[in-house]
């Protein structure tokens, strides 16, 4: 890009797709220049004063990326970013690190517990925006890149076995339809399709492989 192109496009917004975002720092200063600086026609910036309301807020209401300062009262951004983490719901969530505590341990803590990215005060609004919509593609790549892999691995082994006793009850029950049990080959199909019933579990799937919810006859099964 040429210089005068690079002057020409001073101004546009670096956060150019729909995104919400989390600031949470107990300084209200910062909170108000978050809002002013990061905010486009396509950019939402939520802030919240500290830790706790910061986990409540991503709790109730689905948010893109989190932007947490590390001093924060009630809950520090090591405990919410932890917290995050260790989280079924939002464990996935791009999370990055902005403080003025700028030393190794602060650093090598920040990323073991799993940020995606780190910056530091004082703020370069328009560098960190640049940051936060790089953590955003990348985020949104690995996300595709392993909705791939998962799609190529074809079935999962539960899928397989599930497969496997929905074939075994429509192979088993010609045999289980008897108002007794005569032989000891009928006694071992019957009971083969009642494991293979319990093995399913879901009644859906039963009644999809038997065509009707009772699998075997209950009078040729003896428990």
């Amino acid at each position: 890009m040429s210089d005068l192109q690079v002057r020409q496009a001073a101004w546009s917004y670096v956060l150019d797709e729909p995104v919400r975002i989390l600031v949470a720092d107990d300084d209200p200063i910062l909170c108000e220049f978050a809002s002013v600086h990061l905010s486009t026609p396509t950019a939402t910036i939520v802030t919240v004063p500290n830790g706790l309301a910061a986990l409540e807020l991503l709790r109730t209401t689905p948010c893109d990326l989190a932007v947490l300062d590390i001093e924060m009262p009630e809950l520090d951004g090591f405990g919410l970013l932890a917290t995050i983490r260790a989280d079924a719901v939002l464990g996935n969530l791009p999370v990055m690190i902005l403080t003025g505590h700028e030393d190794i341990a602060s650093i090598d803590r920040a990323f073991t517990l799993g940020a995606n990215a780190f910056a530091p005060k004082p703020v370069n609004w328009r560098l960190l925006s640049y940051q936060i919509r790089y953590v955003l593609r990348a985020c949104s790549l690995e996300r595709d890149a392993g909705a791939d892999g998962a799609s190529e691995q074809g079935p999962s082994a539960e899928q397989m076995l599930r497969e496997q006793c929905a074939e075994i009850l429509r192979a088993a029950r010609p045999f289980c339809e008897v108002a007794r049990i005569a032989t000891p080959e009928q006694a071992c199909l019957a009971r083969i399709a009642q494991l293979a019933s319990h093995a399913l579990a879901d009644e859906k799937i039963v009644a999809a492989a038997n065509g009707a919810p009772s699998l075997v006859p209950a009078e040729v099964i003896a428990d």
